[in-house]
């Protein structure tokens, strides 16, 4: 599959425009809200929101986008809408400013981020192939995780905050042109013509009445639960418990992705039978160690190897996680499928930004993070009996239709 220059060119467009997006991320945003402007807690939490209610927005309609037209067009335009947005945080100077800049970050890189994970059924049709693109494009973002924050450290001490947003401007006109000559295969016809909101109607029916997408989804999502606590305290971990600097958030965090791209190529060399329920619900339990360890103290020596840890955890249980989706989504509603997935995610990620700041006010930003761990763990244990029932009963097919069936089955066995 390497050898096909459209898997080539949307996984290199995925690593270039994510070491923009990571750099703009955790250097640039995190830097100059807490750092440079000084936010609280929860003015950083209002930051997160931002961001969080954009990309819940943004993945409502990126779904649609993607089954009506594909995914390159849907990465192509996105990417170019990309650019001024980043141009955008140049300019923000306050706190109010920099809220409706990120906003407007959300709402254009969201679509871009679901049509990328659509991806890979629009390049291949076998199974194992899907699960090996799903985790080159998953290694790229981690890879990116790797070089974006180092980047941006580099570019915070060299030249300022502000170049980052530049920076990120960039790497998203080269992923366009990448992503425009990538060809893309045609999946399963849709039956009529139909408007937007009933699209995407069908698309939750859908991912509701199908018992395996459910619990997928769903437990994808509790793992939001805790990103959602670390967005909007993970700065004031490293300023106010580490009393660390700006650039140590970006090299500690490229450190942490290094354990990602370890991840991922784990997870693509997992046999077949690791593709189950009970794995995956594994995995997510045991992000509740790595975070254990990664906040556990106040010792950036141990922060360090225990972030690369946490980051190899989330590395093989997140390519995994795609995978398993993209098996149990008929072919015409793979965008709408995806797009549920990270509406989940994103309603998961903003749910501990409303209590986060007040739990970190009462018990300190380090214990707020411990218990965001625990709380994983403990959603996890909940999860492991219907993932043992999925385990034990299976079948062969997905239907054809977009029509929700609580009955139906995945098309591959052992998934």
């Amino acid at each position: 599959m390497w050898s096909d220059p459209s898997v080539r060119r949307v996984v290199l467009a995925r690593l270039i425009s994510r070491i923009g997006g990571e750099a703009a991320f955790f250097v640039g945003i995190w830097g100059k809200a807490a750092f440079q402007l000084q936010a609280t807690a929860g003015e950083l939490a209002l930051v997160m929101a931002a961001l969080g209610v954009a990309s819940l927005i943004g993945a409502s309609v990126a779904g649609v986008l993607v089954d009506r037209f594909d995914p390159r067009r849907v990465v192509l335009y996105g990417e170019i809408l990309f650019i001024p947005a980043a141009i955008g945080l140049v300019f923000a100077d306050t706190l109010p400013s920099l809220v409706v800049a990120t906003f407007v970050l959300g709402l254009v890189g969201t679509p871009v981020f679901t049509a990328i994970s659509s991806f890979a059924p629009f390049l291949t049709d076998d199974e194992d192939k899907l699960a090996k693109i799903n985790g080159w494009i998953e290694g790229a973002s981690w890879l990116a995780f790797v070089i974006g924050p180092a980047l941006g450290a580099l570019l915070v001490v060299t030249i300022s905050v502000d170049s980052i947003f530049v920076f990120d401007a960039a790497t998203s006109a080269v992923a366009a042109l990448l992503i425009l000559p990538v060809g893309v295969r045609k999946l399963s016809a849709r039956e009529g013509e139909k408007r937007g909101l009933t699209e995407m109607k069908e698309g939750f029916a859908y991912a509701y009445g199908h018992r395996r997408l459910r619990f997928y989804i769903w437990l994808g999502a509790s793992v939001w639960l805790l990103f959602g606590t670390f967005g909007s305290l993970e700065p004031l971990f490293y300023r106010d418990v580490l009393g660390t600097s700006l650039e140590t958030l970006g090299w500690v965090n490229s450190i942490f992705g290094l354990g990602l791209i370890a991840g991922t190529v784990i997870a693509g060399r997992l046999p077949g039978r690791f593709r189950n329920a009970r794995w995956l619900t594994f995995l997510v339990g045991l992000n509740a160690v790595g975070v254990l360890a990664y906040v556990g103290t106040d010792m950036l020596s141990v922060v360090v190897p225990a972030g690369a840890m946490w980051g190899m955890i989330i590395g093989v249980m997140a390519p995994l996680l795609r995978t398993m989706i993209q098996l149990n989504s008929p072919e015409e509603m793979v965008g709408r499928i995806m797009g549920v997935t990270h509406i989940h995610s994103e309603v998961s990620h903003l749910m501990p930004l409303a209590v986060a700041p007040w739990l970190a006010g009462i018990f300190g930003v380090q214990a707020t993070l411990i218990g965001a761990g625990i709380l994983v763990a403990v959603v996890a244990s909940l999860f492991w009996p219907r993932a043992a029932q999925l385990d034990r009963t299976r079948s062969a097919e997905v239907p054809p239709t977009g029509l929700p069936d609580p009955a139906d089955e995945p098309r591959s066995v052992g998934h």
